[in-house]
């Protein structure tokens, strides 16, 4: 007669198929993990505080000393409103570029990053910690830009237009994520830093964040208008001001989420293939 041991399983594990063993996934197990990844991305992220200055303190500083003290702007309602979200939107991109591209490429030159996926676990989670930790920490560079706004302008919005605001923030934020992840599976860190730099300040000044659209060139319209920057200045201006949403802007951003996603899955699985086969 023989005695086995049974082994505990992990709470929220599976089965593999033929009783092999225990696989950590399920609702449970994937939440868990989802919050554990984020978790630990921000602790790692505030361990320097240096490197939150650019993605925390630039959009209100930018905001402070560019907008406040042309009154013409800061007191008129609707100019001041509009200036607070397209600064908001900045802060959201800027945060975006930089926390997926930069933290991808970084990750890719250690020798923690290639261990953790030959762990058991759900690479969902991974993403999704990196989501939500990014999605957390851009909610936190709104703040300072939406507090200048309501100190020292007339901005104005409904609490419900700012609720919407910050809807239209996470959707039209989807493009800056995708774009991030793939500057991170497709560069080194050092050549992912200039090339975030580059994307973010050309988005920013072609997408109408820093100067409104009704000072550009005639081209220059034209082209911003398709430019996820630009869309979402004006998908966030609809949800907070109302207004007429024009199909440019909700067609681009479905496509800018569309095309990015697929490059972003694209090069993720390049990378994947190049390191593990």
């Amino acid at each position: 007669m023989s005695t086995r041991t049974r082994t505990p399983t992990p709470a929220g594990a599976g089965t593999r198929p033929g009783g092999r063993g225990p696989v950590l996934g399920g609702r449970t197990g994937i939440l868990t993990l989802t919050f554990v990844h984020a978790r630990i991305i921000l602790v790692e992220t505030f361990r320097i505080p240096a490197a939150l200055i650019g993605s925390l303190v630039f959009p209100g500083l930018s905001l402070l000393f560019f907008v406040v003290p042309q009154r013409t702007v800061a007191d008129n309602p609707e100019f001041a409103t509009q200036a607070v979200i397209a600064l908001s939107v900045f802060a959201l991109m800027s945060n975006s570029l930089f926390s997926f591209g930069l933290n991808i490429s970084a990750n890719r030159e250690q020798p923690w990053d290639p261990y953790l996926r030959t762990l058991p676990v759900p690479g969902v989670s991974r993403v999704l910690g990196q989501i939500f930790s990014t999605g957390l920490m851009g909610l936190v560079s709104i703040l300072p830009v939406i507090a200048i706004g309501a100190l020292f302008t007339a901005a104005e919005a409904s609490v419900l237009g700012v609720l919407a605001g910050l809807v239209a923030l996470g959707i039209s934020a989807l493009p800056f994520m995708f774009i991030g992840i793939s500057i991170g599976y497709s560069m080194s860190s050092k050549a992912a830093i200039a090339v975030v730099q580059i994307v973010m300040f050309g988005l920013a000044f072609a997408g109408g964040l820093f100067l409104p659209p009704y000072l550009f060139a005639d081209w220059l319209d034209t082209l911003s208008k398709f430019l996820p920057s630009r869309q979402a200045r004006e998908f966030v201006i609809w949800a907070v001001q109302g207004g007429e949403l024009e199909p440019w802007v909700w067609i681009g951003i479905l496509v800018w989420t569309a095309v990015t996603f697929a490059l972003a899955l694209l090069l993720f699985r390049r990378d994947e293939g190049r390191r593990y086969r």
